[in-house]
C-alpha cells in the first residue's frame, strides 16, 4: 500500500513539475491556436466582402476565401508548436515523404484536382452556364476542385470528374443550348410563305428563345418527296425540350392552318404479270 501510495506521489510530482516548467507554453500556444481561427475567420468574412463587391466568380471567391482561412489557420499551428518548442523539421520531411507515396496511390484523384484547380484559375465556365462535355450536357450548379455538379431539365444530377473537362472539347452555350429541326413541305407550296410562317411561330416563343441569337430558318434541302426546311434557335437549357415540343406542334398547326402540304413520301409499285 505505501508503494503504491509513493508511486501515485511520483506521477503527481511530475505533473506539477510539467505544468510549472510548461503551463506558460501550452497557454501560449492554446491562445496562439484560437487567435488564429478568429483571425482566419474575420479575414476570410472580408476577403469574402470584397469579392462580393468586386462581383467575382461564386467558386473562384470560394477558393480564395478558403485558401486565405486555411493558410491563417496553418501559420498559427506552425507557431503554437514553436512555442511548445516541437521541432517541425521532422514532421515536415515525413509528410514529404507520405505525400509522395500518397501521390503515386492517388494519381487519379490528384488529377481531377489539379484539372479542378485549373477551371478555377482560367474560368472556362461559371456557374449557371449550359456546357457540354463527354456527350453529356446541363447547368453547371457547382464546380468543386475533385467535380463539378451539372443539373439537367429533368432534375438529374450529373457528376463529371474535373479530368474528364480539362484537356476535353468543351463547348460553353451559356444561358441556352442549340434546336436545330427540320420539316418537310411540298414542292407545290409557297415556300417563303413557309418560312414566314415558321418565324411567326418562333417569335410568339421569345420568353424561352434568345432575343441576342435571331432564329434561323431557311431551305436546307431538296429531297425526293419534299423540300426540307430547316429551321435553328436557341432554348433555354432547364426548359429545352418542353420549348422544342411546342414549338414543333405549333409550326405544324401554323402550316396545315395555312394549307401549307406537308407531303407523305410515295412509291410507285409496278406489278409485272409473269409469262407462261
Amino acid at each position: 500500500m505505501e508503494q503504491e501510495i509513493q508511486s501515485i506521489q511520483k506521477v503527481y510530482n511530475l505533473l506539477i513539475e510539467f505544468f510549472m516548467n510548461y503551463s506558460f507554453q501550452i497557454l501560449g500556444a492554446i491562445i496562439i491556436f484560437i487567435l488564429g481561427l478568429y483571425i482566419g475567420k474575420k479575414v476570410s468574412e472580408a476577403v469574402q466582402r470584397l469579392c462580393d463587391r468586386n462581383n467575382l466568380d461564386v467558386t473562384l471567391t470560394k477558393f480564395i476565401v478558403n485558401i486565405v482561412r486555411f493558410g491563417i489557420v496553418i501559420g498559427a499551428v506552425i507557431i503554437a508548436v514553436g512555442k511548445l518548442g516541437i521541432t517541425l523539421t521532422p514532421f515536415i520531411a515525413g509528410i514529404g515523404a507520405a505525400s509522395l507515396g500518397a501521390g503515386l496511390a492517388l494519381q487519379g484523384t490528384l488529377s481531377n484536382y489539379g484539372a479542378g484547380l485549373s477551371i478555377i484559375i482560367t474560368r472556362p465556365f461559371i456557374v449557371g452556364n449550359t456546357i457540354t462535355v463527354q456527350d453529356v450536357f446541363g447547368v453547371v450548379e457547382e464546380i468543386k476542385l475533385g467535380h463539378t455538379i451539372l443539373r439537367t431539365e429533368d432534375g438529374e444530377q450529373i457528376t463529371v470528374p474535373n479530368k474528364y473537362i480539362i484537356g476535353e472539347v468543351l463547348v460553353n452555350s451559356f444561358e441556352y443550348r442549340i434546336v436545330e429541326a427540320t420539316i418537310g413541305v411540298s414542292y407545290n407550296s409557297d415556300m417563303k410563305k413557309a418560312i414566314s410562317l415558321i418565324l411567326e411561330e418562333l417569335n410568339k416563343f421569345e420568353e424561352f428563345i434568345s432575343k441576342e441569337a435571331k432564329p434561323q430558318v431557311g431551305i436546307k434541302e431538296f429531297a425526293d418527296s419534299s423540300v426540307n426546311i430547316e429551321y435553328r434557335y436557341w432554348a433555354k437549357t432547364n426548359s429545352y425540350f418542353e420549348v422544342q415540343y411546342k414549338v414543333n406542334l405549333a409550326i405544324f398547326e401554323a402550316l396545315k392552318a395555312n394549307s401549307i402540304e406537308i407531303p407523305y413520301p410515295i412509291r410507285d409499285v409496278f406489278i409485272h404479270e409473269k409469262k407462261a
